[in-house]
């Protein structure tokens, strides 16, 4: 909807993707008073999303956190909208597809001519340049990256990030919205993986150039950095937990973006994902997780 000026308020928002990262989205705007339509490409992935929500909605409630009736007010403003066209009327949308330039700006292309002309439209990218995918749609003035954390229930912090083209009005409205959700306002330039994954990503990739050139062992390196540098989670552990895929396709947009060597990735990075073994969603990566315990696989 918009207000008297014309400028549009949030009370809408559909969410393009429904995995982890989608879900979560989903999750803290519909507690946050939100409507929510949550669309996958793939109809199973919504309801399998829809569960994870109520899931993880059902553990907050057990540790305290919200209420039973807030669970079930929540679970109430989140719709499965297995269509695109579901989410021509709302007043924001965030893409949370797969991190892969082609596959939004075709998202793009089919989404734009069904949303209202002052409808917002976002990206959770984590490392795609904004201006770019601002530049593939109807509405590059409208158009900015809302970079949650994973995973988004429990991180406070999120990157607002304008491409060249975004207005005032747009980043503006954006910065309101994050707010209500109770997250923490990072605001980043439109640079190749923006500053989170700018520093975290090189980080993990080095700690994998450590595993390839035998310094030191996959329990061994995480034990340092949890120990040694009070990381509360080792760097090969959570990049099974990102995702190899997508931690080397974070790596590539920085290599290719700024032309730096020091930003290759590790071509053991690049042997796992060939593997298939993308982390935890596979059940392989740098552990097996397909026992009790995760168990490194190097």
């Amino acid at each position: 909807m918009t207000d008297g000026t014309g400028d549009i308020v949030i009370q809408s928002v559909g969410v393009i993707g429904a995995g982890q990262m989608g879900n979560g989205i989903a999750h803290v705007c519909a507690l946050s008073g939100f409507d929510v339509k949550l669309h996958d490409v793939n109809p199973d992935r919504v309801e399998a999303g829809l569960a994870s929500i109520n899931g993880n909605m059902a553990r907050q409630v057990g540790s305290g956190r919200i209420t039973e009736e807030e669970r079930q007010a929540a679970l109430a403003r989140i719709t499965g909208s297995p269509m695109l066209a579901d989410l021509g009327e709302v007043d924001l949308v965030i893409e949370s597809a797969v991190e892969n330039e082609e596959i939004k700006r075709n998202i793009y292309k089919e989404l734009c001519p069904l949303l209202k002309p002052e409808a917002i439209l976002s990206t959770n990218t984590s490392s795609i340049s904004i201006t770019r995918l601002a530049a593939t749609t109807d509405r590059p003035e409208r158009f900015i990256g809302i970079h949650f954390m994973n995973p988004v229930p429990v991180m406070e912090l999120v990157e607002l990030v304008r491409g060249i083209a975004t207005e005032d009005t747009t980043f503006e409205t954006s910065r309101v919205f994050v707010d209500k959700l109770g997250k923490t306002i990072a605001v980043s330039e439109d640079f190749p993986a923006f500053m989170v994954n700018r520093v975290l990503l090189p980080m993990i990739n080095e700690a994998i150039y450590v595993l390839y050139e035998g310094v030191g062992s996959v329990e061994a390196i995480d034990t340092a950095m949890r120990l040694g540098a009070r990381h509360p989670m080792g760097p090969l552990e959570l990049a099974d937990f990102i995702g190899l895929d997508t931690c080397l396709s974070i790596m590539q947009v920085l290599y290719e973006g700024l032309a730096d060597s020091k930003y290759r990735p590790c071509p053991l990075l690049v042997k796992y994902v060939e593997a298939g073994w993308l982390g935890r969603k596979t059940h392989r990566g740098f552990y097996d997780y397909r026992g009790e315990t995760p168990v490194p696989t190097r």
